[in-house]
């Protein structure tokens, strides 16, 4: 008797092989709902609702200041003295950060933690590794800083360390929030919208290094060549290792510094100067330490291999009636089993009846007939006897 016929594979053909991931700046193509307008229309409503937050914000500070008795600024804004300025200053740029979240929501359809890394949320872990790596080379910056020749007409006063402390613990809470406003704005959405186009990280990356120095205001050129450099390297790193937390570390330390140095002078935070207006020995001292900066995060990376690629879409379950759907899947114990045991094909199931090898006999082929199952001429052995 010939042996029983083996199931047949529960996927008549192989599933799809699951895509690859996409790098930071391709993560609007990951969903599968690029649409080329999405991009387009979440900058123009960000940019919208981001003047119309402004003004709400500029309306409040004139209302509380006219309520507390400040004065008025040449400008017709509200005076609400050094720290009063620069924290409605930083809070005017913080303001941004939301927005960037929302549009990634809608319209670009995708989750909010995608435009913070390939993981989908903000790595922690990664971003003190690059804090501490930023250390150092700020560390550099601000000794080199303090020997170069300045400008005469700053002032050296110290400010007192009751007004210092003060100050600092303000800064301490909002630049780390107007600096990662930056960096979701220009190494996070710009890069992501451009990078839904094109797939070269270099195209992704220059547009928004451009519109980052730009957004500074020109006052040297050798402080626009420090900001393009700074987002250049910035958004590189993004790239590189896959999400904002080496950006946001090194602007954060960076804008520390800066108002940190300024709030331990009298009047050093009423100067409107920015990076755009430094000199020549400054800006080159800045670049040197971005590129310190990057090698160092480099290293890291190759260390601990932060996650650059978002993770592979798994194909989707075969619906009744593909050609790779099957009525009697595979085994839940073993997915190589041919099929359950209530199958027809099982190994060891008696034919049914009607089927070709069907034969109403339940022994075995070779078996030898029983004394309730007489001999057949093909099948010798021992008669019944009475």
């Amino acid at each position: 008797m010939p042996p029983y016929p083996t199931a047949p594979s529960p996927y008549p053909t192989a599933p799809p092989p699951a895509p690859t991931g996409h790098p930071y700046h391709r993560l609007d193509r990951a969903t599968g709902r690029h649409r080329w307008w999405r991009p387009l229309v979440g900058t123009v409503l960000m940019s919208f609702a981001y003047l119309v937050l402004v003004l709400v914000l500029l309306a409040v500070a004139y209302g509380l200041g006219t309520v507390l008795g400040a004065p008025e600024l040449p400008d017709g804004g509200i005076d609400l003295g050094p720290l009063g300025n620069t924290a409605m200053d930083l809070v005017s740029l913080a303001i941004a950060l939301p927005l960037v979240l929302l549009a990634t929501l809608w319209p670009a359809r995708r989750r909010a933690g995608t435009v913070s890394s390939v993981t989908g949320r903000l790595r922690i872990g990664w971003l003190g590794r690059c804090v501490l790596a930023g250390l150092l080379p700020i560390l550099l910056l601000t000794g080199t800083a303090f020997l170069l020749p300045g400008d005469s007409g700053e002032s050296d006063t110290w400010v007192g360390w009751s007004s210092f402390l003060t100050a600092l613990a303000v800064l301490a809470v909002l630049v780390p929030l107007q600096a990662a406003a930056e960096e979701y704005v220009f190494r996070g959405w710009l890069t992501q919208a451009v990078g839904a186009f094109v797939r070269s990280p270099w195209f992704a990356v220059l547009p928004q290094a451009v519109l980052f120095a730009a957004a500074h205001g020109w006052g040297t050129r050798a402080g626009f060549l420090g900001l393009l450099m700074n987002g250049l390297v910035a958004g590189l790193l993004t790239i590189r290792t896959g999400g904002l937390e080496a950006a946001i570390a090194l602007h954060v330390l960076n804008n520390l510094l800066a108002f940190g140095a300024s709030a331990a002078v009298v009047d050093g935070l009423t100067s409107d100067e920015t990076a755009a207006d430094a000199p020549w020995s400054l800006a080159l001292t800045a670049m040197v330490t971005d590129l310190l900066y990057a090698a160092l995060v480099l290293w890291l990376a190759r260390r601990h291999k932060p996650q650059r690629l978002s993770s592979p879409v798994q194909p989707p379950t075969p619906y009744p009636g593909h050609p790779a759907y099957s009525e009697h899947p595979a085994h839940s114990g073993h997915p190589s089993h041919p099929s359950h045991l209530g199958h027809p094909s099982y190994p060891g199931h008696p034919a049914y009846p009607g089927h070709p090898e069907y034969s109403g006999h339940p022994a075995a082929p070779g078996h030898p007939a029983t004394s309730d199952h007489p001999a057949t001429p093909d099948h010798p052995g021992p008669a019944r006897t009475a």
